[in-house]
């Protein structure tokens, strides 16, 4: 959990503040998300509502319209997640680009080139069931019924597009 600040992810944290210094493209997801926060003077910790995990539908922001990595996907997608922890408070100058009801910020970006997702585009459905199952001991003890989540995974497509969106947009970064 980065609220831990074990030594190798506050070195990556200086890291990651360094190559947004320097408009590197950068897309951290989930712990890389909310690292991402933490290391520009945001905050990471505990969930107040508590674990999010499944596929959820996450909610695109006025300001995603313009923005480079999320500009024309639908208003609403759906994405696998998995998080207790998330980004309670964006570094000044984060633009909150995404969220839903339980999470608020699923998408910021800070600078030109650098964002953060709390959900998981590199998940298929069946990575996502692998997660579900074998957390299904500490969901239930959570009160989430692991096998109505387990029911509701479906496609991620438009999620899953972010990957090849974000890697144009470091390959026309570094052609400039």
């Amino acid at each position: 959990m980065v609220s831990h600040r074990e030594p190798w992810s506050e070195t990556t944290a200086a890291w990651l503040a360094q190559l947004v210094a320097h408009d590197t493209p950068v897309l951290g997801i989930c712990y890389g998300h909310q690292l991402l926060a933490h290391a520009l003077g945001g905050e990471a910790g505990n969930h107040p509502a508590g674990v999010e995990v499944g596929t959820v539908t996450v909610t695109l922001e006025e300001a995603a319209a313009t923005d480079p990595l999320l500009r024309g996907l639908p208003a609403q997608f759906p994405a696998h997640v998995v998080h207790w922890q998330s980004a309670l408070r964006l570094p000044e100058g984060a633009v909150r680009l995404a969220g839903n009801d339980h999470e608020p910020v699923h998408a910021f970006r800070i600078g030109k080139h650098a964002w953060g997702v709390q959900f998981h585009p590199e998940f298929d459905a069946e990575a996502m069931r692998g997660y579900i199952d074998l957390l299904a001991d500490d969901l239930a003890s959570a009160g989430v019924d692991p096998a109505a989540l387990r029911e509701r995974v479906g496609p991620t497509d438009t999620a899953a597009g972010l990957l090849g969106r974000f890697a144009r947009i470091v390959e026309a970064h570094h052609g400039s």
